[in-house]
């Protein structure tokens, strides 16, 4: 990652943005270029900046952080959304990532795991406390059955493909992995999501999790 990763701080809490900037920009590569406080001004605010990554607040006056995350996820503008929020995983992780949030962080570990979690989301991964991860492979196993018709309409090196891909790798870096072109890459993921009926690479990551095709996050 060799490019400045550029963030938007949404969270009505003046102070509590002004320590996350500081803890943010005393990195190198990482800035801060806008700040919201409530999940419609979010919005507005990722039109017009168009960041990387948002790092968004879930409780909030007006339009909520639950909410923003759906409509910034719409916008189809390649800005990822890391939830740091006051409220434990067991209350919205699901809700968040059906939403279509890339992370999800309590702020009580923002001190030692934020940084690391903005740079894991801005490679296109998908950030999730192990505690997180436990609940939301949980959450998903009940679901199991129902995707997997979809599953065994895909080809083993298919599946492959949608693994790495839910897994953040790039189209070059899994055509390593697998010994093939990142054309061929890119040629099995678009039979994939015509496959599944999937638009986006959030649905992807969700689907992946449902069938067990990813054991760790």
């Amino acid at each position: 990652m060799a490019d400045t990763i550029k963030i938007l701080l949404v969270d009505d809490h003046a102070m509590f943005r002004a320590g996350i900037r500081a803890l943010i920009e005393a990195e190198d590569r990482l800035e801060v270029v806008g700040e919201a406080s409530s999940g419609d001004e979010a919005v507005d605010r990722v039109r017009e900046l168009k960041p990387d990554i948002v790092v968004m607040d879930l409780a909030m006056p007006g339009s909520n952080g639950l909410e923003a995350t759906r409509r910034i996820s719409a916008l189809e503008l390649n800005t990822s959304v890391l939830v740091l929020t006051v409220h434990a995983e067991e209350e919205y992780l699901v809700p968040v990532v059906e939403a279509g949030a890339s992370g999800y962080l309590t702020k009580t570990s923002a001190d030692t795991d934020l940084l690391e979690a903005i740079r894991v989301v801005a490679r296109g991964q998908v950030f999730l406390p192990p505690k997180a991860a436990t609940l939301l492979l949980k959450r998903y196993k009940d679901a199991e059955g129902e995707d997997s018709a979809g599953l065994k309409d895909l080809s083993t090196r298919e599946q492959e493909v949608l693994a790495l891909t839910a897994e953040g790798f790039s189209s070059r870096e899994i055509g390593l992995k697998l010994f093939i072109s990142p054309k061929t890459v890119d040629t099995y993921r678009s039979r994939i999501m015509d496959k599944l009926g999937l638009t986006h690479r959030s649905e992807l990551v969700r689907f992946a999790l449902r069938v067990g095709l990813l054991k760790e996050i």
